[in-house]
C-alpha cells in the first residue's frame, strides 16, 4: 500500500519516533493521528486532510538503514515544493499548504486525500539502474524495444515511460503498457504515460539549464473525488531520481551522482551484508557525503542557499 493511501495498519516504531508521534495541536484542528508509516515518510490524518512528514530515514534495496541522514526529509520536502511550482501548469498536485505542527515545519506538507493509482510511473531519458539491467537481459524495458549496442548511461532515442508494479512485499516489477491498461484502464494508462513524460521533459529541460542531467525519475499519481489524476508524494528529488553533472557526463561508465546512488554504491561494497533486514550502520563520512550531495542538488536546481 502506498504511504498516501489511508490505512490503520499497525506500525513498529522506535522510541524516538514514539516520542514524536503523539496528538499534535495545530491551527486548523485539535489533533492529528498517525495512520501510516512508510520506509521514509509518515502519514497523519488531520480531519479531511493528510499531513505527509518526510523523515531523515534512508533506505537502500528496500531496507531502511539504522543511520539517518541529517536534513534529508526537509530537503526532499522543499525541493518537491519547488518542483510542484515548476510543473503546476501541466498537472494539479496534492499540496494544500505547509500548515503543519511546528515540530515538522519545513519537512511536512498538508495534502488532500487521494485514491492512489497502483502503478509506479517511471520516465527514463538515459540507460541506468534497473533499466540498464533489463536492456542488457532482453533488449527492452517495460516491453519497449531499444536499438542494440547501447552503453551504460547512453541517452535514449527519446524519453520513455517504463512503469512498474507497487509491490507490498519484495521488489517492483516492470509492466508493459498493456498490463497498465488492464489494471487501470486504457485511457488512464495513456494519461499516466502522457503526464509522466511531460513532467520529466519539463524537469529535464530546467535541470539541464542548471548543469544537471535527470537520467530518470519516479512519479506517483492519485485520483481525487472527481476522478481527476493528481500528482502526489514527491517529485524530482534525489530519492526518486538520478541526477548527473552535465560537465562530467560520459556514456559507457557509471556517472557521478547527486542522488541516493552514492549510498547504494557504498552499501553494495559491503561483503558482509546480503541486502536484507537489518541494514548496516552508515559511517559518519558516508553520512556527511550523502547529505552534502543532497544539499548541492537542492542549491544547484533551485538557485537558493540551503538553510537547515
Amino acid at each position: 500500500m502506498h504511504p498516501l493511501a489511508v490505512s490503520r495498519r499497525e506500525t513498529q516504531l522506535t522510541a524516538e519516533q514514539m516520542r514524536l508521534i503523539r496528538p499534535h495541536r495545530c491551527a486548523r484542528t485539535l489533533t492529528v493521528e498517525l495512520i501510516r508509516q512508510g520506509k521514509v515518510r509518515d502519514v497523519y490524518a488531520d480531519g479531511d486532510d493528510l499531513i505527509l512528514v518526510a523523515s531523515d530515514r534512508v533506505s537502500v534495496y528496500d531496507v531502511v538503514l539504522p543511520t539517518p541522514i541529517p536534513d534529508k526529509g526537509a530537503i526532499l520536502t522543499q525541493l518537491s515544493l519547488w518542483w510542484f511550482g515548476q510543473v503546476a501548469d501541466l498537472v494539479p498536485n496534492h499540496v494544500l499548504s505547509e500548515d503543519v505542527p511546528p515540530e515538522w515545519k519545513g519537512r511536512a506538507i498538508r495534502c488532500r486525500r487521494l485514491d492512489m493509482v497502483p502503478v509506479e510511473c517511471i520516465a527514463r531519458g538515459y540507460l541506468a539502474g534497473l533499466g540498464l539491467e533489463s536492456y542488457r537481459a532482453t533488449g527492452s524495458i517495460s516491453g519497449v524495444e531499444f536499438p542494440p549496442g547501447l552503453l551504460e548511461a547512453d541517452r535514449l532515442p527519446e524519453p520513455v515511460f517504463t512503469p512498474t508494479t507497487k509491490a507490498e512485499v519484495g521488489h517492483d516489477e516492470f509492466m508493459t503498457m498493456a498490463e497498465v491498461g488492464d489494471l487501470v484502464g486504457p485511457q488512464a494508462a495513456n494519461d499516466l504515460e502522457r503526464l509522466t513524460l511531460a513532467i520529466y521533459s519539463r524537469g529535464a529541460e530546467i535541470a539541464r539549464e542548471r548543469g544537471v542531467i535527470i537520467a530518470d525519475t519516479k512519479l506517483e499519481f492519485g485520483r481525487d473525488t472527481a476522478g481527476s489524476l493528481i500528482l502526489a508524494d514527491e517529485i524530482l528529488t534525489p530519492d526518486s531520481s538520478r541526477f548527473w553533472k552535465v560537465a562530467e557526463y560520459q556514456p559507457g561508465r557509471q556517472q557521478w551522482s547527486y542522488d541516493k546512488q552514492y549510498l547504494r554504491d557504498w552499501s553494495a561494497s559491503l561483503s558482509d551484508w546480503d541486502r536484507t533486514y537489518p541494514g548496516p550502520p552508515v559511517p559518519p563520512d558516508v553520512v556527511d557525503e550523502t547529505r552534502t550531495r543532497y544539499v548541492e542538488i537542492f542549491e544547484q536546481l533551485t538557485g537558493e542557499k540551503w538553510s537547515s
